[in-house]
């Protein structure tokens, strides 16, 4: 029977990373998992070992990858994955599923695409810390969220920076210079009453290709993401505020707090008041 432990990350209101389960397992021979796809990022780490990946690619094509340790392993979201512990030397590892607006982009400086998934780091010393702060999150899961978030950050910079490539970054899209600008605008003014119009005006874009090439990078429209964002603003209001439902209304950018709290239920399935007394 295989050792393993075991994770669900309490909070889902981090919107650059955020991390939503993770794990660690030593596996018995031949012991398999999937297929499977996935909402998210997933990555796991071998710390012993070896095994086999199955994974399509980005034109639907399994491809077979042999991870031994000191490799990993990034599946994409969507990606259909089989790995599989090899019989004599069956693998350990441990895992982060995450995701977040700056994933995406942040993968641009690695080599890791659907086409070629395997982690291999040209920095023992950046490697061993990444798998620390791996290592610290799956064995201090009682943690408040805020320091499991702040270890997340610090593996993912080590990771990143412990593949990142040596080819210079093509040069960006401009597309991805319009998200960049709207994805600012929106932080800097979730609070105002701003509608996709004024988002695309900043972007000095009509709104129907603006709202074209952000669903195309973000996987939602600017109307959803501007709600979501102001959701999650309303919900740290909610839990670390004694601001009463009509001032956190007003706070993220709705002047109606009838209006506030009806989008609110359609999120999340509760009002704001119901929401604050059950997390209390």
């Amino acid at each position: 029977m295989n050792d393993i432990l075991f994770s669900i990350f309490p909070s889902e209101n981090y919107i650059d990373l955020n991390l939503y389960q993770f794990g660690w397992e030593k596996c018995e021979p031949g012991h398999s998992f999937g297929p499977i796809s996935r909402n998210h990022y997933l990555f796991h780490y071998v710390i012993s070992g070896k095994g086999i990946l199955m994974a399509d690619n980005e034109k639907g094509e399994s491809i077979t990858f042999h991870v031994k340790k000191g490799q990993g392993f990034l599946i994409f979201p969507g990606q259909i994955n089989t790995y599989i512990a090899d019989k004599e030397h069956p693998w350990e590892y441990c895992w982060l599923e995450f995701d977040g607006l700056r994933i995406k982009e942040s993968l641009y400086v690695t080599d890791l695409t659907r086409n070629s998934t395997i982690y291999k780091s040209h920095s023992p010393e950046l490697q061993q810390k990444m798998l620390e702060e791996m290592l610290y999150i799956v064995n201090n899961s009682d943690q408040s969220s805020f320091n499991l978030i702040g270890h997340m950050y610090l593996f993912f910079d080590y990771f990143l920076n412990s593949c990142k490539h040596n080819n210079p970054i093509k040069n960006e899209r401009i597309s991805d210079y319009y998200i960049k600008e709207a994805i600012n605008f929106i932080e800097q003014n979730y609070q105002n009453p701003i509608t996709v119009e004024d988002i695309a005006a900043v972007c000095c874009i009509s709104r129907s290709y603006f709202s074209k090439i952000f669903h195309n990078s973000v996987g939602k429209s600017p109307q959803e993401f501007l709600i979501n964002y102001r959701m999650i603003k309303a919900i740290e209001l909610l839990k670390i505020t004694n601001l009463s439902v009509g001032d956190i209304s007003v706070s993220v950018g709705y002047e109606n707090p009838l209006h506030f709290s009806r989008t609110f239920k359609n999120v999340y399935g509760i009002s704001p008041k119901n929401w604050r007394i059950k997390h209390k």
